[in-house]
């Protein structure tokens, strides 16, 4: 970066409410890998969501929402979804604010997705039939390839997916209102009846979610599904044939290791470059 933007301030809203996973270690080692090469003063905070019902303040520069356990409509009336959504309508009325030049961005991930989908309204939140878990090819829609995001990723990408629950059925009229734009959608299955589900959002200029988690790092996961406990769990589960997918997708180099490369990267170079100061003439 060339210019000096002085201390760049990241919150992490950690949506895990306590129960293990890799999501979190990825966000910090995206964090820590471009902070590095791109010479940067980055720093981070995170908050936990659910159990302790924390979310930042608007003193920070970029928000990134993580993924998380359980049903993203269980929640629905809970005080710490309660918590959530106003930290999400006070970034809202944050950025609609002329007089606030440097605007806060956000980056939803996977839980938080489907929350930010159901809270403002651009789709249904539902459950899936089947359980989606693996790696799968994500489809760009019209207009999607110039988004800052998805920049140099190819079409269609790939995608580590794990999930109950789905957003379909877009609202359209809500998200010309809102002037958000579908980006992606899963695979088509034409042998299966089912609508395709909306695999990353554009909600607003500032505000950017996937159903995916491309924070998906392919050493780490893939060390991770073959600790002996993981693989188990996986072959229970989804059988033998898909835990051996997955390892073979995830070395793959054109694959989950192209697109952690590219989608948060892409949003934290998109983020930090709106931070430069504006010149008055």
């Amino acid at each position: 970066m060339e210019m000096d933007l002085g201390k760049i301030r990241v919150a992490i809203l950690d949506l895990y409410e306590g129960v293990e996973n890799q999501g979190m270690r990825c966000i910090r080692e995206i964090l820590n890998l471009y902070a590095d090469q791109h010479q940067l003063d980055l720093e981070w905070d995170e908050f936990e969501v659910r159990i302790k019902e924390q979310v930042p303040d608007i003193s920070y520069d970029i928000y990134i929402s993580s993924g998380g356990p359980g049903s993203p409509l269980d929640s629905l009336g809970s005080a710490w979804e309660e918590v959530y959504f106003n930290w999400l309508q006070t970034v809202v009325a944050y950025n609609e604010n002329a007089n606030n030049q440097r605007k806060k961005q956000v980056f939803f991930i996977c839980h938080s997705y489907q929350l930010a989908c159901r809270h403002f309204g651009v789709g249904v939140v539902t459950n899936r039939k089947s359980t989606a878990f693996g790696v799968f090819p994500v489809h760009m829609l019209p207009g999607a390839h110039s988004e800052p995001v998805f920049n140099h990723l190819r079409d269609p990408f790939y995608a580590v997916d794990s999930r109950d629950y789905q957003v379909i059925q877009p609202n359209h009229a809500k998200i010309r209102q809102l002037g958000g734009k579908i980006l992606a959608i899963e695979k088509e299955r034409p042998h299966v009846p089912f609508e395709r589900a909306m695999m990353a959002f554009r909600f607003n200029e500032y505000m950017v979610g996937t159903q995916f988690h491309p924070e998906a790092d392919a050493i780490g996961m893939s060390m991770y599904l073959q600790r002996a406990d993981k693989k188990e769990t996986v072959i229970n589960n989804h059988g033998f044939e898909k835990w051996k997918s997955m390892i073979e997708q995830l070395n793959d180099p054109d694959k989950i290791v192209y697109t952690y490369s590219q989608v948060l990267p892409n949003f934290l170079n998109h983020s930090i470059k709106q931070l430069a100061p504006v010149e008055v003439v």
